[in-house]
């Protein structure tokens, strides 16, 4: 940690998500003054403050990102606040979009304007990689809400609130994760469903996601969005890696188990895109990550340290190369997402 945090008033919206949770451990290490985790989920809040009950700088406060007034409310005298909230779950926006752009559109307007109202210093809203050429209503809603804090640089108008993005590929071990939903369905069901063995996905580790967030905070110059550098996974690699792992420490036999493809569900694809061909033109890069700057801030080289030019192409997971199952095995287990099976 740099100090960056250090008697800082930090606000966490959606701060009882996994993302949320990781942010407010990490942070901690740095002695805020305060943390104030906004959400609607009244027994997240409650099992938080059983685990942290010895932090004293720690709030909890029960809200939606689509009370504009309670928003307002949380970030009295708040220096930096992470919006992680948002409607997640692809089928469940599909069936209904209206709520998905009340939380993921119009809450994000209501941060930006809260923001604003309060002279936050800085803002950092966490997108998706399905906010790439959307075709289903989670990116779509994320796209958008992207547009708006990108937009809320430039019309910010006399206040020095920076607002960023940053993009994420699928969590590791996150909620609504498709690992514990595996692990679950072989012990309890003894079959398997997959959508589609040859999807390719973009997959990072929670605690990349967490340094990530916390980077683009620190870094932040305004407008720009911030995309990690993550490996590529095929599903049939992640599938008979989480089969032969549970069936030897549940004693099974494989031959037990019954994988069934059931086909892709509305508003899935079969792979993820970070960045388009025409993002790519005007990204920067870094060993760690692409940085895609405001349209409106000009030579990023003096803005941004150690960057270079990004090689103008789409990244895709389809034209990458998936990893192999020895690495991916490694970072399961680097995630500690393998063991203790037997206890779920």
């Amino acid at each position: 940690m740099t100090g960056f945090y250090t008697g800082k008033k930090v606000l966490i919206i959606g701060g009882t998500g996994t993302i949320g949770q990781s942010l407010l451990q990490f942070i901690l290490k740095d002695s805020p003054s305060v943390v104030r985790l906004f959400s609607r989920d009244e027994y997240k809040q409650f099992q938080l403050q059983q685990e942290y009950k010895e932090y004293d700088n720690i709030r909890y406060l029960i809200g939606d990102v689509r009370d504009y007034n309670r928003l307002e409310r949380a970030m009295q005298d708040v220096d930096f606040v992470f919006h992680t909230a948002a409607m997640k779950h692809v089928p469940a926006c599909e069936y209904n979009p209206f709520e998905a752009v009340q939380t993921n559109v119009i809450g994000t307007q209501n941060v930006i304007q809260a923001a604003l109202a309060c002279s936050v210093k800085k803002v950092v809203f966490t997108s998706t990689d399905k906010a790439i050429s959307p075709t289903n209503t989670y990116g779509a809603s994320k796209l958008m809400a992207e547009r708006l804090i990108s937009a809320a640089q430039f019309q910010a108008g006399s206040k020095n609130t920076i607002f960023s993005a940053v993009r994420f590929g699928n969590v590791m071990g996150s909620r609504g994760s498709v690992i514990p939903l595996f692990q679950w369905q072989i012990k309890e069901k003894r079959r398997l469903t997959v959508t589609c063995k040859e999807m390719t996905r973009f997959m990072m580790s929670l605690k990349q996601a967490t340094e990530l967030t916390s980077k683009a905070m620190q870094i932040a110059k305004g407008g720009e969005i911030f995309v990690l550098k993550m490996p590529v996974i095929q599903l049939a690699d992640l599938v008979e890696l989480i089969v032969k792992d549970s069936v030897d420490k549940l004693g099974m036999m494989a031959e037990e188990i019954k994988i069934e493809e059931i086909g892709i569900r509305p508003g899935e694809r079969m792979y993820e895109e970070l960045m388009t061909e025409e993002e790519a033109n005007n990204a920067y890069e870094t060993n760690d990550m692409f940085i895609l700057p405001h349209p409106f801030l000009k030579n990023h080289e003096d803005i941004y340290s150690n960057v270079n030019k990004a090689e103008c192409r789409s990244y895709s997971s389809h034209t990458q190369q998936p990893i192999n199952q020895c690495e991916l095995y490694s970072l399961l287990v680097e995630e500690k997402l393998l063991l203790n099976i037997s206890s779920m």
